[in-house]
């Protein structure tokens, strides 16, 4: 499960590549959000500066001002988390230490706030799943990272879609606002890096780096999601959205390391049972193995904008049609 994304036997690409692409995605996110806080911090010194911003921002400014400490947090612990990445790239760090590492970034976020609405009363359970869901995310990215433009590319298709869901939503919440805005950010810092590492070029590779830092920060950002309506009611159909747009990442994980136990192999060594490798096999060339990921992710995202015109049956509908399409992806895949 915690493959080294730099290993030899995991990456596809042949000769030596700089591995400083996290390093762009990580300050693309890091720069604007240090320049934001500022400006928040200034204009709450001096409150006579909001009358210079546009009423459509100025509204917003109290929940900007609520979000600040939780925006702190994630930008901090993403950073930490991306320092390690670039140290494991260069040194090979244990597979334990890493998890360790990555455990304890999750229970820093979650014990700060960011924890999915799950509608359980059962508080312990709910903090073990949120901590699960980030520290699995995180490492389905960097497992993703195996050949060019694919973690980068899938991380900027998930984005994009969650952004959409956040700002279609009737009436969206300042939390809404909140999650759409920072994976803007994300957005722009990927498709930034994807001109130099993508399917059909690439002079760069993100590393663990910027692996961890893009997983680590979407599924933290998809726990604060406010699965409600602005009137308050619940629509517990809407916890299918983060599954739906993240579908591919967590199929890619689940049948890795399945593979894995089912040869008698470590779940935690990295190796070429990824999905995009198993394309390969099948005869795709890496090039559209990555742009059927693309597209598989895309598929599995669309039903996410649905979710808030059907009510929960639908939602079940739109989950089971995306699991059958993944269920037929693998009968495919095991073809001969």
């Amino acid at each position: 499960m915690l493959d080294n994304a730099a290993s030899e036997r995991h990456k596809t690409h042949v000769g030596s590549m700089p591995t400083g692409g996290g390093i762009g995605i990580w300050l693309g996110v890091l720069i604007p959000t240090v320049v934001g806080c500022v400006g928040l911090v200034v204009i709450k010194m001096f409150p006579s500066l909001q009358e210079f911003l546009p009423e459509f921002i100025r509204v917003h400014v109290p929940g900007l001002w609520y979000r600040l400490d939780q925006l702190a947090v994630l930008i901090t612990v993403g950073s930490v988390l991306a320092i390690v990445g670039t140290i494991d790239d260069k040194f090979k760090l244990s597979w334990k230490l890493r998890l360790a590492l990555q455990s304890l970034a999750a229970i820093v976020v979650v014990s700060y706030g960011f924890r999915f609405t799950i509608f359980i009363d059962w508080q312990a359970a709910a903090f073990v799943l949120n901590v699960l869901w980030i520290v699995a995310l995180t490492n389905s990215f960097n497992m993703l990272d195996n050949m060019d433009g694919l973690s980068g590319g899938v991380a900027a298709i998930c984005s994009a879609f969650l952004i959409a869901v956040m700002l279609i939503a009737p009436q969206a919440t300042g939390a809404q606002l909140f999650i759409a805005s920072f994976l803007t950010l994300l957005f722009g810092a990927l498709a930034g890096f994807l001109t130099f590492n993508n399917p059909f070029r690439t002079s760069l590779f993100m590393g663990d780096g910027g692996a961890y830092f893009i997983g680590f920060t979407i599924a933290s950002l998809t726990t604060v999601a406010t699965y409600y309506e602005q009137t308050g009611i619940p629509k517990p159909q809407l916890i299918f959205v983060p599954i739906l747009i993240l579908a591919v990442p967590i199929y890619d994980t689940i049948t890795v390391v399945s593979v894995r136990i089912c040869e008698a192999r470590s779940p935690f060594a990295g190796d070429k049972s990824h999905f995009s490798h198993r394309l390969v096999a099948k005869g795709l060339s890496r090039r559209n193995a990555v742009l059927t990921i693309y597209l598989t992710t895309t598929v599995c995202s669309l039903g996410s904008l649905l979710l808030y015109q059907v009510n929960f049956f639908g939602a079940v509908v739109i989950a089971v049609q995306t699991l059958l399409l993944l269920v037929l992806v693998g009968v495919l895949e095991l073809r001969d």
